[in-house]
């Protein structure tokens, strides 16, 4: 559990990673170093986890995005987990759930243009032993949300 102070942390740098001590301790309304206690035992409790850039995917040349929904036969551990490392090697791969329902995995992929994601699920996915199923999402637009 997470107290107000530690919460107020994590929801200002959700927000924006790169704010420096100062400026965090000032908008949680705590000391610089108390702030910066605080920030580090959240890392070494593992409840910051990392730090990410976030990129215009246009900007480096693949502005279209796709859920890919794919079903694997048999569904099990000794399948699963080398079919996760191989999509998570993939580089058009953003992103990867595995989920129940009809389906086992989402994956949220981003390509140059709808060529490159016709290649990506014939070659990459549909050609695997293992995948029975796969159907593609092209995504209008992909808004995370902060804090």
């Amino acid at each position: 559990m997470l107290d107000s102070i530690d919460a107020a942390i994590v929801r200002e740098l959700q927000k924006d990673a790169r704010l420096q001590n100062k400026d965090l301790a000032e908008l949680v309304n705590v000391a610089p170093s108390t702030c910066v206690v605080r920030h580090r035992a959240l890392r070494e409790r593992g409840v910051i986890t990392g730090y990410h850039a976030a990129v215009d995917l246009a900007a480096v040349g693949t502005p279209v995005q796709a859920m890919v929904a794919v079903r694997i036969r048999p569904h099990t551990r000794d399948i699963v987990e080398p079919f996760m490392n191989y999509v998570l090697s993939l580089p058009e791969t953003l992103a990867l759930s595995h989920v129940t329902g009809p389906e086992d995995f989402l994956v949220h992929v981003a390509v140059a243009d709808v060529a490159h994601l016709q290649r990506l699920v014939l070659d990459r996915f549909t050609n695997r032993r293992e995948v029975a199923e796969v159907h593609t999402n092209l995504l209008f637009s992909h808004i995370r949300k902060h804090g």
